[in-house]
């Protein structure tokens, strides 16, 4: 059996860390190993205990607002194996990008309102702590209800497109986005490919090209509000 997955929790919200420690608690392959109020702290208990995964608000204190995309890059430079989930309160894409901004590895970016829903926080966790990434698939199926967009790049995009940018989106791979809209790998292969085109996204590009259409995507419904 595979030891748990290490996580420290930092929100400076009692409530929120009670929420969390309370949900963890009944995982069985993931345990909380320290529980902070502020960055400085969880700072000093990720050197003391050593997690592998972070959970944190992205403001509180000593920073305040974008305290949690401050430590993550802090982690990325000293410790790149910790994955982080940076939760919000609102719909903030561009802190988003800022989170994935150099490297999407191991980063997640999800709203509060989704803490309690202890089936998404796990997945979240087990995703960042195997490298991958992860936005809150609530915050986008919000954003697809609202038809208003200003990026034409977006408007390209068919029904079809947006479902699947919808999935990439939630973590999905190709694989089960696939099995999800009963089609094949390489017609969703074919899709993405579309969509990573009309969103004039290239091979050079620094943030993980997935999580950058995704991005560009959550920026553009947000302005046309």
């Amino acid at each position: 059996m595979s030891p748990p997955i290490r996580v420290a929790v930092a929100d400076d919200s009692l409530l929120i860390r009670s929420a969390l420690r309370e949900l963890l608690g009944t995982v069985d392959d993931v345990l909380l190993v320290a529980e902070c109020a502020d960055g400085d702290e969880l700072l000093a208990a990720i050197g003391r205990t050593a997690p592998d995964v972070v959970i944190t608000d992205i403001r509180m204190p000593p920073g305040g607002d974008g305290e949690g995309i401050r430590i993550a890059n802090l982690l990325r430079e000293s410790s790149p194996s910790i994955g982080v989930i940076v939760l919000s309160q609102y719909e903030e894409p561009s802190f988003g990008r800022e989170l994935l901004a150099k490297e999407a590895a191991g980063r997640g970016y999800l709203l509060k309102a989704g803490v309690h829903e202890r089936d998404q926080l796990t997945a979240a966790i087990r995703v960042v702590a195997s490298g991958g990434t992860v936005i809150d698939p609530s915050m986008v199926r919000r954003l697809l209800a609202d038809e208003t967009r200003r990026d034409d790049r977006l408007a390209d995009l068919t029904p079809r497109e947006l479902e699947v940018l919808a999935m990439m989106a939630e973590g999905r791979s190709n694989a089960t986005i696939a099995h999800a809209l009963v089609l094949t790998k390489r017609a969703i292969e074919k899709h993405i490919g579309s969509i990573f085109s009309k969103l004039g996204l290239t091979e050079e590009e620094i943030v993980s090209r997935r999580v950058a259409a995704v991005l560009l995507f959550l920026e553009g419904t947000r302005q046309g509000r």
